[in-house]
């Protein structure tokens, strides 16, 4: 098994985010925004409203971690489940899943999650990250065997392992500092939202002011 994950990624930075119970039903709106054949790969079953509506309910935010990407009008965009597995006699391990919006697609993202839930993982004293996916997922494989895993492949599953090095002070200040900047980020996007819908709601007055006196006008 690999001893070094590959976190280290060129190109702008991407603002990912811890979301906690507060987001749950955007994390259910990029769910069910899933067409059929995403829903499969992301599940490893056909999963209809009702399951992933289940699923989102169960969702345990004190026990795991979510990460999402937003774009501006902070529809969650692509999303990441790291679920922690606590056994008995056993290594601490967790496992990743993602999900990304087709209009989304191409621009790294996955990897990009894939990247931080490592970072988080390490912080969190996990040894263990591990993925479960169809073989016909060829997009995250492709991610877990870039960031290192080992694959095994069986029949229609495919199983991705990579073992992580203990914490360090710069993958503890690493991740503090992507959380803040992401927060930031969707403060930001979250006052410029606010701002148009206060134009919006200003201009909307004006003009029935400018009606009102044309018609008094008459």
């Amino acid at each position: 098994m690999s001893n070094q994950p590959t976190i280290a990624r060129s190109g702008p930075m991407v603002p990912i985010r811890s979301l906690g119970a507060a987001h749950r039903s955007r994390i259910a709106a990029h769910l069910l925004a899933l067409d059929p054949q995403d829903r499969y790969l992301r599940f490893g079953y056909p999963a209809n409203d009702e399951q992933i509506e289940r699923y989102v309910e169960q969702l345990d935010f004190d026990r795991d971690e979510i990460f999402g990407i937003f774009n501006r009008r902070l529809e969650l965009i692509a999303m990441a489940h790291l679920a922690f597995i606590h056994e008995p006699g056993a290594a601490v391990a967790a496992e990743f899943g993602v999900s990304v919006l087709t209009k989304a697609r191409a621009r790294g993202f996955g990897a990009r999650l894939f990247d931080r839930a490592v970072m988080h993982a390490r912080n969190e004293g996990v040894e263990l990250m591990f993925i479960h996916a169809l073989s016909e997922n060829t997009a995250m494989i492709r991610i877990a065997r870039n960031g290192g895993a080992v694959i095994e492949r069986a029949g229609s599953e495919t199983d991705a392992y990579l073992r992580l090095p203990p914490a360090t002070l710069d993958s503890r200040v690493s991740e503090m500092v992507d959380e803040q900047v992401a927060q930031a980020d969707y403060r930001l996007k979250q006052q410029a939202i606010n701002f148009m819908a206060l134009l919006t709601q200003v201009q909307e007055i004006r003009r029935g002011a400018i009606e009102a006196l044309g018609k008094s006008g008459r």
